[in-house]
């Protein structure tokens, strides 16, 4: 069996090798001639997995170790009859505990704030969801907006509401261009018009889900700290976007050891049950073990004491800002960042908590 996976692809060989022979590829060059022969394709999102790619192959099994779907033509697959699957949910708690870490580093005082601070999440997914968990924990005011998802755990409410509301904002929905709630560019001019001048900004879900250029210029007059880990023209960024926003990292808010490897071994599992094999691997076997920050000290304290060290935020936002060349970011650097991206491990393996 040939086996084509993306070359950033956590824990590979691992869950793999003993299929077949497996080819690490660079996914975002990824070619119709790459694939041809292949009986297997695992990919990230920089794959746009479409008809171009996958008609007139081997392929048997398509699979993604993201929450997304976006870049797989579902349609093209089908038709082809390709079995495909992806890993909803797999990065969701490093996404939640890249957000709280985000608001904690620029604004430190809000582990005491309580419910003085309103948390507005839009989208109730599994990140969103996670979310939402966590930042209850912190004491946190918590609403959100999702037209398709009921949580009793949380207050709903309108979008309107939600963004006249919240003190800070963050965004975990697919992005959707049809169907009656679309997603794309849903924070426009006229949706950062009703936010409070001063109420912080998150986006870790896709980048054209905020509209850019309205973005901008809703910065220059209010002044907002921003936070984007996607970016509506990835992987280019500009350098004028850049120097407007409060923390910018390059789509690595899952990128915890954990959710790389989670996202991994669903792959895995759907890959086991698509070629009736026995699925008997588990991440958990292969990870090192963590310092217990969380054994040490109760939950707040150790996060004032400890977050920089379980996760040095500011510094993915220094590497990015230097890789900026000509006035922005170009390809080759924002995936290098991506591709050597250093280990970060989620709370849980420091004794924390997790939703």
């Amino acid at each position: 069996m040939k086996i084509v996976a993306d070359e950033n692809l956590a824990f590979t060989d691992y869950f793999f090798s003993e299929f077949g022979a497996i080819q690490h590829v660079a996914g975002r060059n990824l070619s119709h001639q790459d694939v041809v022969d292949a009986d297997a394709l695992l990919v990230r999102s920089v794959t746009k997995v479409n008809a171009a790619l996958v008609q007139n192959t081997a392929l048997r099994y398509v699979g993604s170790a993201t929450i997304g779907t976006d870049h797989l033509d579902i349609q093209a697959l089908n038709a082809a009859g390709i079995p495909w699957s992806n890993a909803a949910g797999c990065n969701a708690q490093a996404v939640a505990e890249y957000v709280i870490t985000a608001l904690l580093h620029l604004k430190p005082e809000l582990i005491s704030a309580e419910q003085n601070f309103c948390l507005g999440i839009v989208g109730l997914g599994n990140v969103g969801s996670r979310l939402a968990t966590m930042a209850q924990l912190l004491g946190w005011q918590v609403i959100a907006y999702d037209p398709l998802v009921s949580k009793e755990s949380v207050t709903q409410v309108d979008f309107s509401a939600l963004l006249a509301q919240a003190d800070a904002i963050s965004i975990h929905v697919p992005l959707t261009k049809s169907g009656q709630y679309p997603t794309y560019h849903l924070f426009n001019a006229a949706s950062l018009a009703k936010m409070k001048p001063n109420a912080i900004l998150i986006n870790s879900a896709r980048g054209p889900v905020v509209e850019e250029a309205a973005l901008m210029q809703d910065i220059r007059v209010t002044h907002r700290k921003v936070v984007l880990d996607v970016f509506e023209h990835e992987p280019e960024i500009s350098e004028e976007l850049l120097q407007l926003l409060a923390l910018a990292t390059p789509h690595i808010a899952g990128y915890s050891l954990e959710g790389k490897a989670r996202g991994t071994q669903m792959i895995y599992e759907a890959f086991c049950q698509v070629f009736n094999l026995a699925a008997t691997k588990r991440f958990e076997t292969q990870l090192p073990s963590c310092e217990p920050y969380f054994a040490q000290a109760d939950f707040k304290t150790v996060l004032i004491q400890y977050l920089a060290q379980i996760y040095d935020i500011a510094q993915d936002d220094a590497n990015l800002r230097a890789c900026v060349k000509q006035g922005k970011v170009e390809q080759h650097a924002f995936d290098t960042l991506r591709k050597n991206y250093p280990l970060r491990r989620e709370w849980a393996a420091h004794g924390g908590p997790q939703a």
